[in-house]
């Protein structure tokens, strides 16, 4: 029999988090994050030895109650289905008791990789099933999380980690050429943690700036510099940061210069050059105008603002050995003069290589429902139409894709839970209506 209890010793509940390769989802820090919502913390014992960690979050759902939370499900040994079912037993009477009317919980746990169906995913749905618990089939109507993950992993066959130039190479030519393009074009990088971020304010104002041209280029509502900050803080200078990516004018001209320089030799060289060689030069000279044009084109479209303008950026985690692309995006200024998107996604990836990281979340893909698999688990996802692209830019990194085995409900008062499951669809309809104008509105 295993022992189950609210736990109080927070320190012990997050070293074992961390040293079962949990997520920050799982962690108590990721409890003050989400400030809006109550919590608990419970932990499972074999004996004296601990097995189990949960973080709990609590909501009130009008016409429904309380709603009970558990990002990423609990950090324990899910092929032991007897944990499953005594911690499934005790939760429901944690619920009857403090007036949960059910426990959602979404482990990050692969039904399949790359498409390929892991039995392993199948193995523990079953064992939820077991446990009492019941499968979500509608991914559009989930608590919290997108069962889909893109994820790098950082090392190779033999599990040595891999250097970011290797990585690079493998990518296909085009995202090779566009992380090149960044760099000879006067992109320039700075990583600033919360220690930063206190002192000088507009390290946020600017990332808000990057936030809100992506978010009405993609149609999401983007977290407000409070939440940020406090995210960063909660985390701490090692856990958590923010990556700016510059288009630094003095550099792009020094840049330029180069090119210049390099142009007038080649003119030259024309002169006494073989006849088989005039081609290469001729070609080379038409490179380094075309370049020129670019340039131009940068130096006009940033009139005014300064040496140096953030240009893209994104808030990244660090916790149990994966670094998490938390938020992420790119200003509409330079877009495709500078392909600042692919320079800022590999030096974020390099970081991750740096930081010694086993793996590199670039973050879900939100898709569309499907039919239940003929095995009883969530069918082959398929990226919502206005996420295909976004999907393909990540896979372009090199990334997995991970569909998770999904959301499940440990029921403890039907009818609220039944409530609840006809007041969601409606409730993010009305939500997504409002965030659309005042999105519009702005």
């Amino acid at each position: 029999m295993y022992r189950f209890a609210e736990e109080k010793d927070l320190r012990a509940f997050e070293d074992f988090v961390l040293s079962h390769n949990g997520q920050y989802l799982q962690s108590a820090k990721w409890a003050e994050v989400k400030t809006t919502w109550g919590h608990r913390f419970y932990s499972g014992f074999d004996g004296d030895k601990r097995v189990l960690t949960a973080l709990v979050l609590s909501r009130t759902i009008p016409g429904a109650g309380k709603l009970w939370y558990c990002p990423a499900g609990p950090v324990c040994d899910y092929a032991s289905g007897v944990l499953l079912e005594q911690f499934a037993a005790f939760m429901v009477s944690e619920m009857k008791q403090h007036g949960g009317f059910a426990l959602f919980l979404d482990p990050c746990i692969p039904l399949r990789i790359n498409g390929e169906k892991q039995e392993a995913g199948v193995a523990v749905h079953n064992s939820l099933l077991k446990a009492g618990f019941v499968l979500n089939p509608s991914v559009s109507k989930y608590v919290y999380k997108a069962p889909v993950q893109m994820i790098v992993p950082l090392f190779d066959s033999e599990g040595k980690s891999v250097s970011a130039q290797s990585l690079l190479k493998s990518f296909e030519k085009g995202v090779r050429y566009s992380v090149r393009v960044g760099e000879s074009r006067g992109l320039t990088e700075a990583v600033y943690t919360i220690d930063d971020v206190e002192k000088d304010p507009q390290i946020l104002a600017d990332f808000a700036a990057i936030m809100d041209d992506t978010s009405d280029r993609n149609d999401f509502t983007q977290r407000n510099n409070e939440y940020i900050e406090n995210l960063m803080k909660v985390f701490g200078p090692d856990g958590m940061d923010v990556m700016l990516i510059y288009y630094d004018k003095e550099k792009d001209k020094a840049l330029e210069q180069e090119r210049q320089k390099r142009r007038s030799v080649l003119e030259t060289s024309l002169e006494t050059a073989p006849e088989k060689k005039l081609r290469g030069i001729r070609e080379e000279i038409d490179s380094i105008d075309k370049q020129h044009e670019h340039f131009a084109e940068r130096i006009r479209e940033t009139e005014g603002m300064g040496d140096r303008v953030a240009v893209a950026g994104g808030v990244t985690s660090n916790y149990g050995g994966m670094r998490s692309c938390l938020f992420g995006g790119a200003r509409n200024l330079l877009r495709n003069n500078l392909r600042a998107s692919h320079f800022f996604n590999f030096r974020r990836l390099s970081r991750s290589i740096d930081l010694g990281c086993r793996y590199h979340d670039l973050g879900y893909v939100l898709v569309d429902d499907a039919p239940l698999d003929t095995d009883g688990t969530l069918g082959k996802c398929q990226p919502r139409e206005d996420f295909v692209g976004i999907e393909a830019f990540k896979r372009s990194f090199g990334a997995d894709n991970l569909e998770f085995i999904g959301e499940y409900a440990l029921v403890a008062n039907r009818v609220k839970y039944f409530s609840y499951t006809h007041l969601i669809g409606i409730a993010k309809k009305v939500l997504g209506f409002i965030h659309g104008v005042i999105r519009r509105s702005r």
